[in-house]
Order: structure tokens, then sequence, then C-alpha cells
């Protein structure tokens, strides 16, 4: 379904309360998994974290995650613990097409039995669950941060637990320091000194039953961000439920749109976006994203609606998500009007001197391509196409949209 977004001016001040972190939700569903006694309140209400939990609970021998990356790396590990239960994982035609042999093969390292049914490399695999007694593995440091959470998370249930190293310069450390965090929370002991990732094995008795609260996501704020930032001065939008000593790397959107003109206050659970001064056009957007590539999209958009010039670095993982976002941006902002130069680790965008309306924006399959372009219609009018999209991480995205004051029609 296309959607048509007119161009749209928002309320002065808005409250939206936001579906828990998809990344925390995953994490401690498979943590759950694997300790019945954990409890979890304010879980995703996203695609992806629907999928993570049907998954799990389900008893048939094929599981399809249809376009869940994180799921499917996660329950990639999680399957391989599960002795004597024979697993086909599946998905998508994209996600027969994302690379997983990184991660089969750090498993198939501690001993698990994971093999291809199609293509080498690549999804579907075929899974024979085991127990794994193996503890120590290596992977490259700038892999995907899931192919290293999926390790960590099953590790307190390996025999020995384990000890990864990291060859290289670590990427994504935030993620990396939310899984240990949560594996911290239900008890389990871990350490990361350097390159090197130790997790102490816990048996199910040690886990006391206790509730976890997942904290609202980062990354669908930044949505917000972007709307504020395009806004007029002195409008305000309040989110919940957030903190300010966040285990989500994308966090640091409250330091990165201070660029854009918008402040970020933390008050009782929620944060306060206001913007509170206009940029100037000279005014140079240089960020690496290393430790927080899922927000790139939306702030290279936001560099075109106010027509800054941005550069933007560390985006090597972005070649194998729900599509190749950096191919995907550079094609959308430039039907805008835009001029978008990208390496396989790199964006830059030029300073836009017009933005051309009624353009339809194709999301590949992408929600974050949905959701990143929509608060152009600040600006222009523009048409979403495949709007649905956004359920997977963000169900009642527009929906919100639209409390804030944005109009559009099928």
């Amino acid at each position: 379904m296309n959607l048509h977004l007119n161009k749209s001016t928002i309320h002065k001040a808005s409250t939206i309360q936001i579906t828990g972190s998809k990344s925390e939700s995953n994490r401690l569903l498979l943590l759950q998994a694997l300790y019945p006694e954990i409890k979890i309140t304010n879980v995703s209400n996203s695609d992806d974290s629907v999928l993570m939990s049907k998954a799990l609970a389900s008893q048939d021998n094929i599981i399809d995650i249809h376009h869940a990356g994180t799921a499917m790396r996660f329950l990639t590990a999680y399957f391989s613990t599960q002795d004597g239960r024979d697993i086909e994982l599946t998905g998508s035609k994209r996600m027969k097409e994302r690379p997983i042999a990184i991660l089969v093969d750090a498993l198939n390292q501690l001993g698990a039995d994971i093999s291809y049914k199609e293509n080498q490399g690549f999804p579907p695999l075929l899974i024979k669950g085991k127990k794994l007694t193996k503890n120590k593995v290596t992977l490259k440091a700038n892999v995907s941060s899931q192919y290293i959470s999926a390790l960590l998370l099953i590790a307190p249930k390996l025999e020995n637990g384990i000890e990864l190293t990291l060859d290289g310069e670590i990427t994504s450390v935030p993620y990396i320091k939310m899984t240990l965090s949560l594996l911290e929370e239900i008890g389990v002991k871990t350490k990361f000194e350097g390159n090197l990732i130790t997790i102490a094995p816990k048996k199910q008795s040690e886990v006391n039953a206790q509730q976890l609260t997942v904290e609202s996501d980062w990354s669908s704020a930044s949505y917000f961000y972007s709307i504020a930032a395009m806004s007029a001065i002195g409008t305000s939008i309040t989110l919940s439920s957030y903190k300010q000593n966040s285990l989500q790397g994308d966090s640091a959107l409250a330091t990165i749109y201070k660029s854009f003109g918008v402040t970020t206050t933390f008050k009782d659970n929620s944060v306060t976006l206001q913007k509170v001064e206009e940029v100037t056009l000279d005014t140079q957007i240089n960020f690496d994203l290393k430790n927080a590539p899922d927000i790139a999209q939306t702030i290279s958009v936001t560099a075109f609606g106010l027509g800054l010039e941005c550069h933007l670095t560390g985006l090597h993982t972005l070649k194998i998500k729900e599509t190749d976002r950096l191919v995907a941006l550079k094609t959308e902002i430039e039907k805008l009007g835009g001029q978008v130069a990208i390496t396989d680790n790199s964006l830059t965008l030029k300073k836009a001197t017009n933005r051309q309306q009624n353009i339809t924006i194709a999301t590949y399959n992408d929600h974050r391509m949905a959701m990143a372009f929509a608060p152009l219609a600040l600006k222009v009018p523009i048409i979403i196409e495949d709007s649905k999209v956004v359920s997977k991480s963000y169900p009642t995205f527009w929906d919100d949209l639209a409390a804030l004051g944005f109009i559009f029609s099928v």
C-alpha cells in the first residue's frame, strides 16, 4: 500500500509512547527461553520480536523467520544447543541472500552441527541440536554485532561457558555491551577485556525468578528527532519510556542531534526533544556511526531535508541489512534531487538546492527506509511505497505520525 504524505506541520507539543526496544526484546526472549524463570515487560510489538517469540515457542521442524535478521542469527545459535532437536531455519528471499557463514563457522568451531540446505554460506540452515562442550572461538572483530551477541547469549548454557576472541578493531561495541549487561542482570558472570570476552556457565537452578523491563526503542526515537529537527523552533516531542544511562547504541541520538538544533531532556523515564535553533547552511554533519549504524538513514534524510552537507562513516554493515541500505539511500535521495556518493563504508551528501515533490520512495522491504523518509513531508509532499513494511519494527508508526499532525492518504 502506497501512502501519500501531504506537506504537513506538526503540533507545537506532543507526547508519544514507543514500544520496547527490538534489540533488547529479542535478547531477553532468547534468555527467557534458556531460563524460563525470567519475566519480561514492555516487550517490542515489532514483527521481528513477534516472530522471535513464536519461533522459540514452536515445536515445528521448519521455522520460517521471514525478514527478521536478528531472529535468524539468534535462533541459529539457540537451536544449535537444543540437544536432540533437528531444525530447518529459513526465511524470505532476501534472507536467503544475507550471509551467515561467519556465525555458522563459529558455532561449528564450538562443536555445533549446522549445514546449508541450498547455497553455501546462506540460509536456509539445517541444524542438528546437540550439547556443546567446546568453549574457545575466534571471530573477526568488525563483523555484525548480532553474530557476536548470538554466541554470547547461549554461552551461559554451554557446559564450559565461552572464551570469545575478537580479531581486529571492534565495531558496534554498544550492542555487545547491551548483551553483556542483560546477561549480568540475570546473574551471569561476564568479562570484556581488550579483545577477549569471557562468559561463565550458569545453571538454570542458579537463576532467580525476576522481572526485567525493556527500555523503549532508540532506533524508533530517531524518526522523531528528525521530525523535531525539520520543525519550527519551540516544537517539542516527549517520548517514553527512556533512560539516560541506556544500553542502546542509538541513544547517541541525544548528542548527534544537537548538530541539527535539537536538545534532549530526560525526566521521569521520558525524554523530551525540542527544536531550539535553526542550523546554518554551512553546518557540517560528520559522524562515525560504527557503534550506531541503524540511524544512518535517519541522519542522512534529516541533513537532506535541511539542505546540509553530510558525511557518515562506519557503515560497512549496512550492505547486508534488509537491503543494501547505502545503495538504497543513494537511489532514493537522488530521486528527490540530492547528490550522494557512497563507498563500502561511507555516505557523503552534498547540499541540496531543491527537493522534488510527490516523489515515490521505494522501501525495498526495509522498514527503516519508510520511516527515515517520512519526516520529509514537513518540507514537501512525498509518497511512501509499501508503507506497511514499518510493522517489522514499529507497527503503530503511521498512527503516531497522525497524532503529531501529519496528514496523509492511501
